[in-house]
């Protein structure tokens, strides 16, 4: 979390989010804000409540995990702020991103050129998800998956796996982060061929090494061209 970010929710009027975010920040809010919580696939309910809210002079936060810009709240509200024509100020607020994050849990992984690709298809069909990461591979970038894996969502994961095997050596580094920065966080650094063997589900991120990544003392990194010399 910046540091913008927990000074506006401290001084909200009322915070809008998915339930789960909502509990994480629930120690920052002053003891009077108005909390409106509720579940997954039920976003745009939440802009229009959030929108409605700030339209009658409150001050809203609307809450997403790490980056509200990044597949979080941040276009639902822009896109229907802009519908219903209204006139109050919107700010974007920066957080710190997944990939970002779990990058740092690891060592230096995402020093070039990098792809962030999720992995959920409930809302971009499976076929735009799968050219995406044929692109990546030939690409050769290192690739970051979010949201890889839930207890009903379990074939995109393994169908990924084996679009990376088909451009990606099985011994490429790959580090798998759970809940990165939060209780129970979990880092694991394994190779593209091992990935499935370990526990990933939504709360994961998983950062997929290209040809220039490799495992330094415990860390992935990948190299960005440096000429480094052993004195």
């Amino acid at each position: 979390m910046t540091l913008k970010a927990k000074e506006e929710l401290e001084q909200a009027d009322v915070i809008v989010g998915y339930a789960t975010y909502v509990d994480l920040i629930r120690s920052l809010l002053r003891p009077n804000v108005e909390v409106i919580a509720g579940g997954m696939g039920e976003e745009v309910e939440r802009a229009k409540v959030a929108i409605e809210r700030a339209m009658k002079g409150k001050h809203v936060a609307v809450v997403s995990s790490g980056d509200a810009g990044v597949y979080g709240m941040a276009g639902p509200v822009l896109e229907l702020a802009s519908l219903m024509r209204v006139d109050v100020p919107i700010e974007v607020v920066p957080g710190v991103t997944a990939a970002v994050a779990a990058a740092a849990k690891l060592g230096a992984p995402i020093m070039g050129d990098f792809a962030v690709i999720s992995l959920s298809d409930i809302l971009t069909p499976w076929s735009d998800i799968e050219k995406r990461l044929k692109a990546a591979v030939e690409a050769d970038f290192v690739i970051v998956l979010y949201n890889p894996q839930s207890g009903s969502r379990r074939t995109p994961l393994v169908m990924a796996h084996k679009i990376l095997l088909e451009g990606r050596a099985a011994s490429t580094p790959v580090g798998i982060v759970r809940k990165v920065s939060r209780t129970g966080e979990h880092v694991t650094i394994t190779t593209l061929g091992e990935m499935l063997n370990h526990e990933i589900d939504m709360t994961t991120t998983i950062i997929i090494g290209n040809s220039k990544t490799r495992i330094v003392n415990g860390k992935i990194i990948t190299s960005r061209g440096y000429n480094i010399v052993n004195e």
